[in-house]
């Protein structure tokens, strides 16, 4: 679905406010929206993971707050001790877009064997699909076979915004 309101009023009242009583809202839309068929379930979830620095500063990861509730539902492991960003960066709403992807390159590492294994990335919000990228280049570089990305809401470019 769209970043526009509602939705977007949601995620940053859970995101910026911690406002946790949103986060069973976000995620049963998210298990809708997904529709998870028992044959294409995933094997297991993985949160987008958060720098420390940024961790410290909020208090808490919005998406793991989101994917325990989901696995909770679906009954799938949620990894969250395998995959961290291992530099801080700037965060990508403050960046056009044409500089997202250089300044989330390399900035996950991962120390678990996927091999074989469908993960879902569950993340909150996708406006360039470069962290999410990122991400999924390094679970294919621990030998995940399928890699699907989960989230509430997508921010698409204004039309009439040439950067």
């Amino acid at each position: 679905m769209r970043y526009t309101f509602p939705i977007d009023a949601l995620v940053r009242s859970l995101k910026y406010q911690s406002n946790f009583a949103i986060a069973p809202i976000l995620a049963n839309l998210l298990l809708k929206q997904f529709k998870i068929s028992l044959q294409h379930r995933p094997d297991i979830i993985l949160p987008m993971p958060l720098h420390p620095t940024r961790l410290r500063e909020r208090g808490f990861n919005q998406a793991i707050e989101l994917g325990r509730l989901i696995t909770k539902k679906l009954k799938i492991p949620l990894l969250i001790n395998h995959c961290y960003r291992i530099r801080h960066t700037m965060p990508q709403t403050d960046l056009p877009w044409s500089e997202r992807r250089k300044n989330v390159h390399k900035v996950f590492q991962c120390d678990l064997d996927l091999s074989g294994q469908h993960v879902a990335i569950i993340d909150d919000v996708m406006t360039t699909g470069a962290t999410l990228n990122e991400l999924a280049k390094v679970l294919r570089q621990q030998g995940a076979d399928e890699i699907s990305n989960w989230v509430i809401a997508r921010t698409l470019p204004d039309k009439h915004i040439i950067e």
